[in-house]
């Protein structure tokens, strides 16, 4: 016995299923008689169960290894295979996806930082009134975060060797390689030098502290497990592409709301992941993962779109536009601020969620 529920088994099994279906050609026959919603719900439903066992397996992970270790995993596997997502899809656009990799990660970091801490807060503040994490941690986070994010995104926009927001071939690979070796100082500040920062400030609150942790096998089953839902995840969430990109057009929405949405399906595992520890009153872990789900975003991303772009030619737009750079701007401000003094309430949260809504509204109506 693995100790583990079937269902977190069964889930992922059924994605591939779904994904084996469409690949043999299966759905595609079905499809005149089931009709498109019902294949768009059937490939949902796997989604959606997938995000779920994910999220499982990523917790029993994190409870045997500890922090900051645990969620460093679920943060870096979606993150990698977000990426193997990117650049995927901007191979398959060609020329035409020039912006989508500025436009993904750009919509993760928003998503992020608004989206999940916005509602880790409410939610752990609704039910805890005050929360509290190690302050440090949080601030080195926001740090390397600012400088990532002005390096990748707003910068191209100020240089002059080409026109347009972009960089060439060697500000790009100084670029990306700058921010590889931030983001791995980071992980090495994070994991060895300073782990006590990233360490909840009081390990009582935490409500699994004394829960027995799980064997050495049923970790590396969920470990396998994880691997196989996040696949799955990102796979689906292609293969919904096309269905959300005709819903989006349909209604005359932008093109970028595309972007929004793939991000939102992908984080998913990560968002519940981070609002089940906060309700759980452990916030540190929270942060852990949101903060550092956004900093894998632009610190892996980048870099393997850089490298994509110099040896294929493809050429690359990173330049946010001035609206977009002011909500940046915003976004890590607030963050520095409602983030700075250790303690949180539901008015962190509030305001968070507020430039959220604000970013996705001006996304749809521009």
């Amino acid at each position: 016995m693995t100790g583990l529920p079937k269902w977190t088994l069964a889930a992922p099994l059924f994605g591939w299923t779904v994904i084996a279906a469409s690949l043999a050609g299966v759905l595609q026959m079905a499809g005149p008689v089931l009709g498109p919603a019902v294949i768009t719900a059937i490939s949902a439903a796997g989604l959606i169960a997938s995000v779920l066992a994910a999220v499982h397996h990523a917790e029993v992970i994190a409870h045997r290894i500890g922090e900051p270790f645990g969620t460093l995993v679920l943060a870096l596997a979606v993150t990698i295979i977000e990426v193997a997502l990117i650049v995927s899809l901007m191979i398959a656009a060609g020329p035409d996806g020039k912006e989508l990799a500025r436009d993904t990660v750009f919509a993760a970091v928003m998503l992020i930082l608004n989206g999940v801490v916005g509602l880790c807060l409410v939610a752990g503040g609704a039910r805890h009134h005050e929360q509290s994490f190690v302050q440090y941690g949080v601030s080195a986070s926001l740090t390397v975060l600012a400088a990532l994010a002005t390096l990748t995104l707003v910068l191209p926009n100020y240089t002059t060797s080409l026109p347009g927001p972009q960089y060439t071939n060697g500000q790009l690979a100084f670029v990306a390689a700058l921010s590889l070796l931030l983001y791995g100082t980071f992980m090495l500040v994070q994991t060895v030098r300073h782990r006590d920062y990233f360490l909840p400030p009081d390990r009582l609150e935490d409500e699994t502290a004394h829960a027995p942790p799980p064997s050495v096998r049923t970790t590396w089953i969920s470990s396998a497990f994880l691997l196989i839902s996040l696949a799955v995840v990102v796979l689906l969430a292609k293969a919904l592409a096309p269905a959300i990109e005709a819903g989006v057009m349909s209604a005359g929405a932008p093109k970028a709301v595309v972007g929004i949405l793939i991000s939102g399906l992908v984080l998913l595992p990560e968002s519940i992941a981070a609002i089940r520890a906060a309700r759980a009153n452990r916030l540190q872990t929270s942060l852990n993962l949101a903060l550092g789900s956004a900093l894998a975003t632009i610190g892996l991303t980048i870099p393997a779109v850089a490298i994509l772009s110099l040896v294929t030619g493809l050429t690359l737009s990173l330049g946010l536009d001035a609206k977009s750079i002011t909500l940046l701007a915003l976004t890590l401000l607030v963050s520095t601020i409602s983030l700075g003094n250790g303690r949180t309430t539901v008015l962190q949260g509030a305001v968070h969620l507020t430039i959220l809504a604000a970013y996705i509204f001006t996304t749809v109506i521009p």
